[in-house]
């Protein structure tokens, strides 16, 4: 029979996870698992609920978040969750984990900060044999990430759960976390300095290059407009405008721009060979 206390919601939960965690894990059926989390978390109705139910309730969203991140839908997660307890502050340490290391790997971290910083003032979450362990996941993991020192320290200085050596080595932490984002800012923007410079000699060259021979073009057709027919000049007008194209609207420095630059030069000769050596026919009369 069932454990004692459990009423028939827990009872019914349970069994919905038990299945909810063979579809996902076995059946790889994770929209059929996902539904199953739903039912049994309905069933438990609002909160996080007494003893038993509450550990059945979190297992539920457990198998839950992990089912909506096999089917891609990550961004769903936070607002999946909290329909089933309403406010950050009643989320229970395994979700909120779930949900910071969720979204610190798909790199969007910012979703939790407000979420993490609610459950963390909580007067409630601070008795928890969790609060330690969470507060240091949501440094590593939200706070610094995004550059957030001054909110990191504030948070370490002023917990009253952790104690002093806990304290001093959460702030090393975070001054090495701030030097080397200082030392990343550098780096950046000399990087986009040089890249910059680098740009402008390429667009450069390319755009001289490219006068040059447009110069080039309009004397050579000029000349010999009389020897060649109209299709030859067409191909000839589209290949300038499509490496015009290519100069002004693509970067020539990135990788995937360099087939369809052969492409083109490709093209360009093409042209420049029936220019160059146009097709005789027999001059047409009226």
């Amino acid at each position: 029979g069932d454990p004692p206390g459990w009423s028939p919601a827990p009872a019914e939960a349970a069994a919905l996870l038990e299945e909810a965690a063979d579809l996902l894990v076995l059946h790889r059926d994770f929209a059929a698992a996902l539904e199953r989390c739903q039912a049994g978390c309905d069933s438990l109705g609002p909160g996080p609920g007494p003893g038993s139910s509450a550990e059945v309730k979190c297992s539920l969203c457990v198998v839950g978040i992990q089912a909506l991140a096999e089917m891609n839908r990550w961004r769903e997660v936070l607002s999946w969750v909290l329909q089933y307890y309403h406010v950050p502050e009643h989320l229970p340490p395994k979700v909120l984990e779930l949900c910071i290391l969720l979204y610190s790997k798909v790199r969007e971290p910012q979703v939790m900060l407000e979420v993490g910083s609610s459950w963390l003032r909580d007067q409630t979450n601070k008795s928890l044999p969790e609060y330690c362990s969470l507060l240091e996941l949501y440094l590593a993991h939200v706070l610094l990430p995004l550059g957030r020192f001054e909110g990191a320290e504030e948070l370490v200085r002023g917990s009253d759960v952790l104690h002093s050596e806990q304290q001093l080595a959460l702030l090393g932490t975070i001054g090495e976390s701030r030097c080397q984002w200082t030392r990343q800012e550098e780096v950046r923007s000399v990087s986009k300095e040089q890249q910059g410079t680098a740009e402008e000699t390429v667009v450069g060259a390319l755009s001289q290059k490219l006068l040059t021979m447009l110069t080039l073009l309009r004397r050579a057709l000029r000349s010999m407009s009389s020897h060649f027919y109209l299709l030859p000049y067409k191909k000839m007008l589209l290949a300038t405008f499509l490496l015009y194209l290519v100069v002004v609207r693509l970067d020539p420095a990135s990788p995937t721009s360099l087939p369809f630059i052969y492409k083109l030069v490709q093209l360009f000769r093409q042209a420049w060979a029936a220019v160059l050596f146009p097709i005789h026919r027999p001059p047409i009369r009226d």
